[in-house]
């Protein structure tokens, strides 16, 4: 089953498989970064720059500001939920929980 990811509305949403999933303006937690010098990082999301589906996963580069020391900037890679690949169901993860963005290699260009 293909997972068919976009961004929607200059980037206030992410759309998965034709369904508004996950929007802007969530609050995540941010481990293990390089977004800023902080070491857990209130990262308010203000944009999705690029989207892509990483098998199961959907993951995003997220442009915003931490809210603990000002800076501001895109994220690496963070994943935004899942899919069920029996029901094609999105499972998003909760924003609030610490998230480790990370540098992932994209076999396809993002859609």
């Amino acid at each position: 089953m293909t997972t068919s990811v976009h961004q929607l509305d200059d980037g206030a949403w992410v759309s998965v498989n034709d369904a508004r999933e996950v929007n802007v303006s969530d609050l995540w937690r941010l481990a293990r970064h390089d977004f800023c010098s902080c070491r857990l990082a209130d990262f308010l999301a203000e944009g999705f720059v690029e989207v892509a589906p990483d098998g199961r996963d959907v993951e995003a580069r997220i442009a915003g500001q931490c809210i603990q020391c000002g800076a501001s900037g895109v994220t690496d890679w963070l994943t935004l939920g899942r899919v069920d690949l029996e029901t094609d169901e999105f499972r998003s993860v909760v924003p609030e929980s610490t998230h480790v963005p990370g540098r992932r290699y994209r076999l396809a260009t993002p859609s």
